[in-house]
């Protein structure tokens, strides 16, 4: 029998749960439950704890931009399936369901908007299109994202929630690292600013290229930013971590990010950068 292969992403929090079922509006911090209506009401963040549910990319974009100000970009783009991928499933099967599932046509969701007045270019990821994961379309997108940024003189605010590099692409996909790492470069050197959020999970190579660049990195509480889940590591290293290894809380303290800011307060505090970095209207 073959090797199972575990590419979850770790909840270290999470209760355990009967028969391995969950209502997706349970939360996993205090095991409160909610209805629809009650998580839009409160942004999606459980009011007992605070823990920070995920949060699919449109709602995210309307949380963050000012009403009706958001103008899509690259809409229209889809991966293709460049290796002929086939693990359990034919690799075009998978991209279909994932858009089914969620209505994108790629895990990136880039555009023009506002915020408060002021101009920004939104990069947006949604982990429920195949883990958040790279491939060549989000690549490609997130770089014409700095482009625009670059051409409307605006700065780029990319929020990520991400697997990391998308096997199905193999290769192809480990290069939108120094493709996403270049496009950050030219924006910088064109005296662009980036501005980055990172949601749970951030991980690997979403982590180790782009999301890691901006000129101020914010960070949800809770949020697991680390290459690796801390369940790898311990196997590898054999050595007992601390209970907040690799969260948002831990990278704050070595200071890998500059702030952690709870969802309720995000607007405000991506609109005061803006401010900071001159281009308020």
């Amino acid at each position: 029998m073959a090797a199972r292969i575990d590419v979850s992403i770790e909840h270290s929090h999470a209760p355990p749960e009967p028969d391995g079922k969950r209502h997706p509006n349970t939360c996993p911090g205090c095991g409160s439950h909610y209805r629809d209506d009650e998580l839009e009401e409160h942004l999606n963040v459980c009011p007992q704890c605070g823990h920070h549910f995920p949060l699919p990319a449109r709602a995210r974009i309307k949380q963050l931009a000012d009403e009706g100000s958001f103008r899509e970009e690259a809409e229209e783009l889809r991966s293709d399936d460049p290796l002929g991928f086939f693990d359990l499933r034919p690799y075009p099967e998978r991209l279909a369901e994932a858009e089914l599932a969620t209505g994108l046509g790629e895990a990136m969701v880039i555009g023009e908007a506002t915020l408060e007045g002021a101009p920004l270019e939104l990069a947006v990821m949604d982990f429920s299109f195949m883990g958040g994961s790279m491939g060549r379309v989000v690549g490609e997108k997130f770089t014409r994202a700095c482009e625009s940024a670059t051409e409307r003189q605006v700065p780029l605010v990319s929020v990520t929630a991400s697997g990391g590099a998308r096997m199905q692409e193999g290769i192809l996909s480990l290069m939108q690292l120094p493709k996403t790492v270049c496009a950050v470069e030219d924006m910088h050197d064109a005296g662009g600013a980036m501005i980055s959020v990172m949601a749970h999970p951030t991980t690997a190579g979403v982590l180790a290229s782009f999301a890691s660049l901006g000129d101020v990195i914010i960070a949800e509480p809770g949020a697991l930013l680390s290459f690796t889940g801390p369940r790898v590591v311990q196997q590898t290293t054999r050595e007992k971590l601390p209970d907040d290894f690799g969260l948002a809380e831990s990278n704050y303290r070595f200071g890998h990010i500059d702030a952690i800011v709870a969802r309720a307060d995000l607007k405000d505090y991506v609109a005061r950068l803006l401010r900071l970095f001159g281009n308020a209207r």
